[in-house]
């Protein structure tokens, strides 16, 4: 008797368990045995909570697992192993080895392989950063590890180095725990996927928060005594930290797929089509893992998020389990909040577009996120860019308290569509008191830059 075709997963967050989930809902258990391998202790949980679990305002890491391994035993019928990491792939033999948590190496053979590997994050290499009170905050394990030692040593000082996404959010947690925050960042303002001009209003509500922001600074070395860190050298000076947070970024995970064999794209992220297909049969990938396609720069890119690694994961389930999906690209949307401030953008910045070749102008709106005479109106900035000649849509950034950050989903459907800023000022959105000014501000911010007519910012 012939056995089951089997589909093997290689990482069990995100895109692995969208993958294998999507699969089963395909084909049932006596049609498609499937198998998945995670490294860490936790299948399907939300890498995006993590900050605001190290922050108190998520009280218990199990909130944050959508499914855990029984639960896919019981309701899917999909085996996962955790604590288990795949080691090497075997493209010709069709087969996977995997080196359990006891040590134990096993060779497993598949069918269908879904490599789901993530991404890794940025760590030069310093002086002192093994040392007891430095954390990255990658997986769920991180974030519980980084919880408990807060709760033990109660830290009044903290460092965080990088101003991204994640470092952002992880001085926001410190902060709430009532520690003192150093951020430092290499670049000129924080958050270097917005332009320099919205940064710098970002920079200003941290250092109104309390945040003491060190830019145009790099991080050369830690302080270290009896092995525990206690401060951050920099090439301009030294502050005091009773733990440190590295938050400096990722890089596709793809040195697996790498070594097997399969195609690595210029970002360094796995090559795949559209139907999430990598260069060997039967192979898939998707995640932070892969390189894919953005819909405005017509570039491959390389973006970790969670929004992106799910919807991948669907379609190459779907393609997995026999029907039939494409992956529609992406085009970078992202938001986050530190202490009450939303930031978001989507699209192109000014430095991306110029790098794509786009001839492009721009504007900036400051309004209110609400009818000025209506209590608790608070100021947001809308920027945004269009392409010189069409006025197509380039890209959007916002800046902003209280309900501003998520007007970039008006923008990221508009870039979705290719429409011009004159049509995005025209279009009918919902307005009362409580929430907008009767003009939207991306409606205003629209209009300015549909209007205007300045010499192309990139020939």
């Amino acid at each position: 008797m012939n056995a089951r075709p089997r589909l093997v997963v290689v990482g069990g967050d995100a895109a692995g368990m969208s993958a294998a989930s999507q699969a089963r809902r395909a084909r049932g258990g006596e049609d498609l045995e499937i198998l998945a391998f995670e490294r860490g202790r936790h299948t399907s949980y939300s890498a995006c909570g993590i900050p605001y679990l190290v922050g108190g305002t998520v009280a218990n890491p199990d909130d944050l697992v959508a499914r855990d391994p029984a639960t896919f035993a019981r309701d899917f019928d999909i085996e996962v192993r955790t604590g288990t990491e795949v080691t090497a792939v075997d493209l010709e033999r069709r087969c996977v080895t995997a080196r359990g948590p006891d040590g134990t190496v096993a060779t497993e053979r598949y069918d269908q392989l879904m490599i789901a590997t993530g991404a890794v994050p940025l760590r030069p290499e310093l002086p002192g950063a093994d040392a007891e009170g430095v954390f990255g905050v990658q997986t769920l394990d991180d974030g519980i590890a980084l919880r408990a030692f807060l709760d033990d040593a109660r830290p009044e000082t903290a460092v965080v180095v990088g101003a991204g996404y994640i470092g952002l959010e992880m001085a926001e947690a410190l902060v709430q725990r009532g520690v003192r925050v150093d951020l430092v960042d290499a670049g000129p303002e924080p958050m270097g996927t917005l332009d320099p001009d919205m940064g710098a209003e970002v920079r200003e509500a941290l250092v109104g928060m309390g945040v003491r922001v060190r830019l145009g600074e790099r991080v050369t070395g830690l302080r270290t005594e009896g092995g525990r860190v206690r401060g951050v050298a920099t090439d301009r000076g030294e502050y005091p930290a009773g733990v440190v947070v590295l938050g400096m970024g990722v890089r596709p995970n793809s040195d697996l797929a790498r070594a097997a064999g399969l195609r690595i794209g210029p970002t360094g992220g796995i090559a795949v089509d559209a139907r999430m297909r990598a260069s060997a049969p039967g192979v898939y990938a998707a995640g932070d893992c892969v390189e894919t396609f953005h819909r405005v720069s017509r570039e491959p890119v390389a973006i970790a998020l969670g929004t992106h690694a799910n919807k991948q994961g669907r379609v190459a389930g779907t393609n997995i389990g026999g029907g039939y999906a494409r992956f529609g690209g992406v085009l970078g949307t992202a938001i986050t909040k530190v202490c009450g401030l939303e930031v978001a953008r989507t699209g192109l910045n000014e430095a991306e577009a110029e790098r794509a070749g786009f001839a492009f102008t721009t504007s900036v709106l400051r309004s209110t996120t609400r009818a000025g005479y209506y209590p608790g109106a608070k100021w947001m900035t809308v920027k945004l860019l269009a392409e010189r000649r069409t006025g197509r849509l380039l890209g959007g950034q916002i800046v902003g308290w209280e309900n501003a950050g998520k007007r970039i989903d008006v923008l990221a459907t508009a870039l979705w569509n290719g429409m011009a800023v004159e049509d995005v000022a025209g279009m009918d959105l919902g307005y009362a008191p409580p929430f907008s000014p009767v003009w939207d501000p991306v409606l205003i911010a629209a209009r300015k830059l549909a209007e205007a007519a300045p010499e192309p910012r990139a020939g």
